[in-house]
């Protein structure tokens, strides 16, 4: 017995096989084998063609079958995740009337900053949780206003998700964590956000029917099935956002527990038992994906746009041509704690939400042309990172979530050795690292929702642990480092 789990990134579409019993992954694979593209036809913009996807979804489906020899009639549950705060829309024939616009476009920030003053700050934070900010709902009002052609056609709005689903089984669903992408789910009354629906001017039947997140949420039809090489009937039973998944997928369930990731972006994501929000809005707090009315738990979201980009751009344009990853790593160690004076603030790839949206752009203070070298550079660029995501959880103690111990996968910027002390120095937690990822975790959550795993327990048992970080004896040097850098950052935003 198999589970089937995809994870549609912004770079990729990867696909994991998963035996049920033993838990091990025993195909996966992504696609395209180079960064998908993105359209950005005005800076700030960020665009995709959701029919990319489907193909990207065809050709892993084939690649991990024809790798694993699984029989597709032996794979009894799909799950998937994605990249959050999409927006696909289509018509009544189901078909795209435009290219989604994805999580890191930021064109919206005005008609949800617009909303959040107009509708008061108090209304939107007890009952949504957030600011609209930029998010889903405030993405479609960008559309109404600028491409009324294509808002009159609207049929559905979906999530990158719901749209390949949808693809799949026919049925036009998402989940109340889902709806919480969209900054449209309503914590008070348990139910879609009739108020912003209102304020934005949208009809409520245009948010697909919401559906429990571990649940039958529709069955693979015969035609999808033939693309795809996969049997017929086979239900998708979850689905949730990438870094709701992440948190499954390190089996961070309960109040207390964080989970963080470090790709394009970078996260800390802390559960809450609470209803609850930052009075300024500078964290994202969603449904997490075993959310109940009767027993809340909500996701505390710190996201920083510029984090593996950064470290990116610094190996595209500083680094020697031909250095790896782990030699750029080797390079920025040989340089002292805090890059001896260089700090590099990492906000270069559009508006933070821990700076209340404000765009700072990225920075670098303290170069000396005597003592600085690309090395110092490299030290300062990951430093930068982690004392941006410290920056984050700062406010995500401030409402009495305490972080001791963060859950993270043994991949992207965990995999610097640099990069994990730094972040468990200035932190004072306890980092621990696990073999998994995003598609294994949807493979699992899959799992728990057509019922073959009792509960996240059983599903995660066999979760292996990499490695534990545990804080250096003498935290100081990195302190230090990190105050001047938030004192540099004051100096550009206003907080």
């Amino acid at each position: 017995m198999y589970l089937l789990g995809y994870d549609i990134g912004t770079s990729s579409v990867k696909a994991s096989i998963v035996d049920a019993k033993s838990g091990k992954c025993v195909a996966t694979d992504f696609f395209p084998k180079s960064e998908a593209p993105i359209k950005a036809l005005k800076p700030g913009w960020a665009e995709q063609n959701p029919e990319n996807w489907w193909e990207y979804i065809k050709e892993v489906t084939k690649s991990v079958l024809d790798a694993s020899k699984v029989n597709p009639a032996d794979i009894k549950a799909i799950g998937f995740s994605f990249q959050m705060h999409g927006l696909v829309c289509i018509d009544k024939d189901r078909n795209l009337l435009r290219d989604a616009i994805i999580w890191c476009d930021s064109r919206a920030v005005p008609y949800g900053q617009k909303a959040f003053e107009e509708l008061g700050e108090e209304q939107c934070l007890t009952h949504l949780l957030n600011s609209p900010g930029n998010f889903t709902a405030a993405k479609l009002a960008w559309v109404k206003e600028n491409e009324p052609e294509v808002f009159e056609k609207i049929y559905k709005i979906m999530l990158p998700a719901d749209y390949i689903a949808m693809k799949m089984t026919g049925e036009i669903c998402t989940t109340p964590e889902g709806i919480s992408n969209y900054v449209l789910w309503d914590f008070k009354e348990n139910a879609p956000a009739k108020f912003l629906m209102d304020y934005f001017g949208y009809d409520m039947e245009i948010l697909p029917e919401v559906k429990p997140t571990f649940s039958i949420q529709g069955r693979l039809l015969p035609e999808p099935a033939k693309e795809l090489g996969l049997e017929p009937g086979t239900p998708v039973t979850y689905r949730a956002g990438d870094q709701p998944n992440n948190a499954l997928s390190l089996n961070v369930f309960n109040p207390g527990e964080i989970a963080a990731t470090g790709g394009t972006s970078g996260v800390v994501y802390a559960v809450n038992g609470k209803i609850d929000c930052d009075p300024k809005s500078r964290v994202n707090c969603f449904a997490h994906v075993n959310h109940t009315a009767e027993e809340p738990r909500v996701g505390v979201l710190t996201c920083i746009n510029g984090t593996g980009i950064l470290n990116s751009w610094i190996k595209k344009n500083i680094a020697d041509p031909g250095m790896s990853y782990d030699d750029m790593n080797r390079m920025a160690e040989s340089v002292p704690v805090g890059a001896e004076g260089v700090s590099i603030i990492p906000f270069g790839n559009g508006a933070e939400r821990i700076l209340q949206n404000e765009e700072i752009g990225c920075s670098i203070f303290g170069i000396n042309f005597n003592i600085h070298n690309k090395a110092h550079l490299m030290r300062a660029a990951q430093e930068g990172i982690v004392f941006s995501f410290m920056y984050g959880i700062e406010i995500t103690e401030a409402m009495g979530i305490k972080v001791d111990t963060i859950h993270a996968g043994h991949a992207n910027m965990f995999l610097s050795p640099l990069f994990r002390e730094t972040l468990a120095a200035v932190s004072g937690a306890t980092i621990k690292l696990y073999e998994t990822d995003g598609s294994v975790g949807a493979a699992k959550g899959a799992g728990i929702g057509a019922g073959i795993y009792k509960d996240n327990n059983e599903a995660f048992a066999t979760l292996k642990k990499i490695t534990e970080i545990n804080p250096p004896a003498d935290r100081e040097p990195y302190l230090k480092a990190y105050k001047l850098w938030k004192d540099r950052l004051s100096k550009m935003h206003n907080a």
